[in-house]
């Protein structure tokens, strides 16, 4: 059972050093029998300050298999919470105590990443350190942003079949690009590891153990390369320190003894859908009780309505179990909908930045609605010429209007573009509408590039419209905003094509 708890918005997995090392060996073995990957990202607290202004960042990490508490701050956050965490896992001791693992199980190592030489180099310590240990191959390719990186990378990947893909760009490089090519390259476990390599590899030198423990490794790294570290570190203790901080004071501040005892009772309405009562305080205490649940229940059906109307208060841990129980619904290609959610649960969800995360409905019946909505669309039989996941979408005279899926990542992007495709032959004046996306990822974008690319083979046009801040956000991180053309909704974005 998965236990996660709430930092600042990432649910960091609550697991020891060898439970971690187990958890990853699991994976690799799922992976080989069922073909299925695993992101898997060790988390600090740059890594959830640039989360907090960056929504593709933050997504993926929600979204992982596995997220490590790498930095004592984590650890020291959690105790602060009431919510301890075993201990600190960092992704510098994990990779080569992996490798150990690897080498006696058999599984193979792919190094991609670091500055040229330096995963050769790593690659050849970890061997003379493990004989055994299958290194599948070993790539450095030269500095690119996500989306224009080489093709040849990911077929070299694919070609070398790894159990394990270790990847050094650095955050959020790597995580971008694991959750833009993770479908592609198709390896059991990545891992976005940065500076490891560059460890392993002795090109730079790790703090003393004494300095590990006590949580001053930044300042050992801070005093070897200052200018370059100083203001991450000034900006990470500020702006963690605040998020932090806000989600101290809103779950403390909800946190009241009551008489009360929480109840997590759940029935089965059709054959695929079951709704989950929830009442009274969810915590440390009882969110097992509560995610035993909700597993037992998908256990049968692939979606539930989760009526959290006398719920009173969620801590780290209990929000914790609902991600993990909608991540364990997409995974059955279903959905968890939060029904009647209190205010200072919403508060809370806000303050945490999940609130895109969750699907959150007025009441059950609302619930019901949409995923027999969904249902009915998913139903119907797209043209012969559509693809059959594509959304719905309405036409007008000048233009066809495209309704975008709630998350375009690698997972809906190709959908996407060969819906486009054929909208475009019909007509070369697209309209996208974002009203339901919550979440846009770097393949995201490499389709709306594609999409307007064809529309201009045509002597189209391709607008967005509708598009959330997160979405916004995303688009102006890599200056799309400059190349792509974005109107408040969809009204504005037809105007007249005279004027395009």
């Amino acid at each position: 059972m998965r236990k996660l708890i709430v930092i600042s918005g990432i649910p960091i997995d609550d697991l020891n050093v060898e439970e971690t090392l187990d958890r990853l060996e699991e994976f690799v073995e799922i992976g080989r029998a069922t073909g299925k990957n695993h992101q898997v990202a060790t988390v600090n607290a740059d890594f959830i300050v640039k989360a907090m202004s960056d929504p593709e960042l933050r997504f993926l990490l929600q979204d992982s298999e596995l997220l490590m508490p790498d930095g004592m701050p984590l650890v020291w956050g959690s105790r602060l919470l009431g919510l301890p965490m075993e201990e600190r896992v960092a992704g510098s001791d994990i990779v080569p105590m992996l490798a150990e693992r690897a080498a006696q199980k058999g599984y193979s190592l792919y190094l991609l990443g670091a500055a040229p030489g330096i995963a050769q180099q790593a690659a050849d310590v970890l061997q003379e350190k493990f004989p055994n240990l299958v290194i599948a191959g070993v790539n450095s390719p030269p500095y690119s942003s996500v989306l224009e990186m080489n093709a040849q990378v990911v077929q070299d990947i694919r070609q070398a079949n790894p159990d394990i893909l270790l990847v050094a760009f650095g955050n959020p490089k790597q995580e971008k690009w694991i959750g833009m090519y993770r479908h592609q390259v198709n390896v059991p476990v990545m891992i976005g590891v940065g500076a490891t390599l560059d460890f392993i590899a002795g090109h730079r030198a790790r703090a003393p153990q004494w300095m590990q423990k006590s949580g001053l490794e930044w300042l050992f790294r801070l005093a070897q390369e200052p200018r370059r570290l100083w203001r991450r570190y000034v900006l990470d203790l500020f702006s963690f320190g605040y998020f932090f901080i806000r989600q101290w004071w809103v779950m403390r501040s909800g946190n009241q003894p009551e008489m009360i005892l929480p109840k997590s009772n759940f029935m089965i309405v059709d054959h695929e859908t079951a709704v989950i009562d929830l009442q009274g305080q969810i915590t440390i205490q009882n969110h097992q009780d509560f995610y035993r649940t909700g597993q037992e229940a998908l256990a049968e059906v692939s979606s539930v309505i989760i009526n959290m109307e006398n719920v009173t208060f969620l801590d780290s841990t209990a929000v914790g179990s609902l991600v993990a129980l909608t991540k364990d619904a997409r995974s059955k290609q279903g959905e968890v909908l939060l029904a009647h959610v209190p205010e200072n649960i919403k508060r809370t969800l806000e303050v945490l930045k999940l609130a895109s995360f969750f699907v959150l409905v007025p009441s059950v019946e609302a619930a019901f609605a949409m995923l027999r909505e969904e249902r009915v669309t998913n139903a119907e039989p797209a043209p012969q010429h559509q693809a059959a996941s594509a959304p719905a979408e309405k036409s007008t005279t000048q233009w066809t209007v495209a309704k975008v899926a709630r998350r375009l990542d690698a997972n809906t992007a190709n959908a996407l573009i060969e819906q486009c495709e054929a909208h475009l032959r019909q007509n070369p004046f697209l309209i996208l509408d974002f009203a339901a996306t919550v979440f846009l990822a770097s393949a995201g974008l490499a389709a709306l590039v594609k999409i307007q690319r064809l529309a201009e083979e045509q002597n189209g046009k391709v607008r967005l419209a509708n598009c959330s801040e997160d979405v916004n956000r995303v688009i102006q991180l890599v200056r799309f905003d400059k190349v792509l053309s974005l109107y408040k909704d969809i009204a504005s974005a037809m105007g007249q094509l005279e004027s395009v």
